[in-house]
């Protein structure tokens, strides 16, 4: 066996995903997985963190002992499915919670303190993917393609993944082993947002609110004329572009608008982007496949069947035997798998950066 633990927590907040997965001779097994929300405190100070404030330093390191601390429950749980012991996987890749990513400054920052979550677990932990895609010249976002690619695809067919977290990506797996990727904008961050401030909900369950609102057109219009969403790739993005008050701006206009109609316009955003960046860089792809929580939005879905028209196929990655949640952290095991192995984990056509690089940093166990 060539057991490793991939563990992620996204844009949304909502916690972390964790899944064994055997990566022995070349195949991909998962073998167990968990889910481990973040206490409300903790997910409040890490949204607080998204932007500059007092003591920031100090704040961002006990959160990220902390995040450390709910990373490390999540392995706990993992195994305890399994009869495997802590000393049989080989090393566990970790993500970390993004709180900043601003590669056009040379740095992005995910909040975990590795060193901790070694001494937690006792296994070798692999963490800061991103900086060294960066350091490259690179994004440092997204790196799931080139484990979409290893893990899905096909060939002689192009397929896409896109993965629907708080920031909505795709990976393009064309039919010739092409591989391209990039953020497309907002995913399900903006409607989590609006649906917290307006209803206390974390998030909107199928779409349901959405479903009983009216595109607001104008509003729609005005959220497209974004410049990102015209800017070639390779680019990536999140909650430094797309928060409450990139929101707040684009309604100003907008101020009688219902709760209602203005998530129901959100819905349509996401929808709307994905949708143009399949038509314009997969328009070969006959089938869309579906991750991240966003997947089980279904008025987010039949929305994107609307923009996509019916010419192409939407499955979620049930289809292809991972459930949704667990692709993201399904490609951090992978991504551990290839820092073990000294092998590449960045691919230049979706970061940019100057060439192949093993990515990671490794505390031993």
């Amino acid at each position: 066996m060539s057991l490793f633990i991939g563990l992620m927590s996204g844009t949304s907040l909502d916690g972390v995903d964790g899944v064994l997965v055997d990566f022995w001779a070349g195949a991909a097994r998962t073998l167990a997985s968990s889910h481990v929300p973040y206490p409300d405190a903790l997910r409040e100070e890490l949204m607080g963190l998204q932007a500059p404030g007092d003591n920031e330093l100090e704040r961002e390191a006990v959160a990220a002992n902390k995040v450390a601390a709910i990373y490390a429950l999540c392995i706990e749980q993992v195994l305890a499915k399994t009869d495997i012991k802590f000393a049989d996987v080989r090393a566990v890749g970790a993500h970390g919670q993004t709180i900043r990513h601003r590669p056009e400054l040379g740095y992005t920052w995910q909040a975990l303190n590795g060193a901790l979550l070694a001494e937690l677990c006792g296994i070798d932990v692999i963490v800061d993917f991103r900086s060294r895609d960066v350091a490259a010249g690179g994004q440092g976002a997204p790196l799931v393609p080139a484990a979409h690619q290893a893990l899905f695809g096909q060939a002689g067919r192009t397929r896409v993944l896109a993965n629907l977290g708080g920031i909505a990506n795709i990976s393009v797996l064309e039919q010739d082993g092409h591989v391209t990727g990039f953020d497309t904008g907002p995913g399900n961050v903006l409607m989590d947002g609006w649906i917290a401030r307006h209803l206390g909900k974390p998030y909107d369950e199928d779409g349901t609110w959405a479903a009983g609102g009216h595109v607001i057109p104008a509003l729609l219009a005005s959220m497209l004329s974004e410049p990102y969403f015209a800017a070639p790739p390779p680019k990536s993005t999140g909650r430094d572009l797309f928060h409450a008050d990139w929101l707040q701006r684009h309604l100003a206009g907008h101020a009688s608008a219902a709760p209602q109609d203005v998530m129901a316009t959100l819905t349509r955003l996401t929808a709307t982007t994905l949708a143009t960046d399949i038509r314009r860089h997969a328009p070969a792809a006959d089938i869309v496949y579906l991750c991240g929580g966003g997947a089980h939005n279904g008025t987010l879905r039949r929305m994107l069947a609307d923009e996509l028209g019916g010419h192409v196929q939407l499955e979620t990655t049930d289809v292809l035997g991972v459930a949704p949640g667990l692709v993201e952290a399904l490609c951090w095991a992978w991504l551990a798998f290839r820092f073990d192995a000294r092998e590449p984990g960045n691919l230049p056509s979706v970061t940019g950066a100057q060439g192949l690089r093993v990515l990671g940093a490794l505390y031993p166990r």
